[in-house]
């Protein structure tokens, strides 16, 4: 399919900010978790899920209509996901306060000074709906049956896991510059590890599926002729549609094998490197964490480009 770059930073950015919020939310429940930190970070997670909320309008039709898909959450993924992202910032909005409220009357903490003190409930639902956010997004492609690369269970977990290992790398990158990083070195980047690790090993199993996987239907069955051998002696339009432009797109394989390459190294290798680096060497934090964010964006920026353009629409055996 055509990766429209629209949907590729909403799927990138919102994913990352879901991520990173969640984390957040799950640190700021830890008796020594800074406040204006987290706070900051909290901001810059729902700026990066604004900001993709709003890139996504650039591949509609009539953006102004986009309202009407909150009225199919009872049969539409896409719905459910519109409902859970407004529904997210309730959450979102009373941490954030929690946490403002934690930096006007601070309680302090020797080594770090202040500390977010508040109710977990909040807390607890921000990471409940952030990963149901995800979840949606990702059930969006996963529904799809004419979509054979996309339609399996491994889309899902993937979504959710680029989700955690984008939030991760923020999150460690934002303590680690503003040297709040003291208590949560070694379980951040223990995490990052494990998180670069598994949706590296996601991808490549992903990856050999997809190169294995055939098509639900032949021309014959598209057609009506099924168990019959059907060629194409003639295109069946006179100009490009909005099919061929959507649906086939093609990437060569040789271009595919080099990419997917890249987006290992990027979400796989850079941020796994830049967590065993902190563990033996704590002091080099406020480097390697920007570097490892800042890749496994990129990073996951390729994976979703090749997650649109590896895919084949049943609809192209007309073509």
């Amino acid at each position: 399919m055509h990766p429209a770059f629209s949907v590729l930073f909403f799927t990138t950015l919102s994913g990352a900010g879901y991520g990173l919020l969640a984390l957040v939310a799950v640190a700021s429940l830890s008796s020594r978790a800074p406040a204006t930190p987290l706070l900051a970070l909290l901001v810059l997670a729902l700026l990066l899920v604004t900001t993709g909320l709003l890139s996504s309008l650039g591949h509609l039709g009539k953006p102004g209509r986009a309202w009407r898909a909150f009225s199919q959450w009872r049969s539409s993924w896409l719905s459910r996901e519109g409902v859970m992202a407004v529904v997210t910032f309730a959450p979102a909005l009373w941490l954030g306060w929690q946490l403002l409220d934690g930096t006007i009357h601070p309680a302090l903490d020797p080594a770090s000074g202040p500390v977010a003190t508040h109710s977990p409930i909040a807390a607890v639902l921000a990471v409940v709906a952030a990963i149901a956010t995800v979840a949606c997004t990702a059930m969006i492609y996963a529904s799809l049956r004419t979509i054979p690369a996309w339609c399996q269970s491994l889309v899902l977990p993937g979504y959710l896991l680029f989700s955690l290992l984008t939030g991760a790398t923020l999150l460690a990158s934002g303590l680690a510059l503003a040297g709040a990083l003291a208590g949560f070195a070694t379980p951040l980047a223990v995490l990052l590890a494990l998180a670069a690790a598994a949706t590296a090993l996601l991808k490549w199993r992903y990856w050999w599926a997809i190169d294995r996987q055939r098509m639900p239907a032949t021309r014959g069955s598209a057609v009506g002729l099924p168990g019959r051998e059907v060629g194409v002696f003639e295109r069946p339009h006179t100009e490009d549609n909005y099919l061929t432009r959507e649906m086939g797109f093609v990437v060569a394989r040789k271009h595919a094998r080099k990419l997917r390459m890249i987006a290992l190294v990027l979400f796989g290798a850079v941020p796994l490197l830049a967590a065993v680096l902190v563990l033996a060497l704590p002091a080099a934090a406020a480097l390697a964490m920007p570097l490892a964010a800042a890749a496994s964006l990129c990073g996951a920026l390729v994976e979703r480009w090749l997650f649109f353009a590896e895919a084949k629409h049943v609809v192209t055996l007309y073509y």
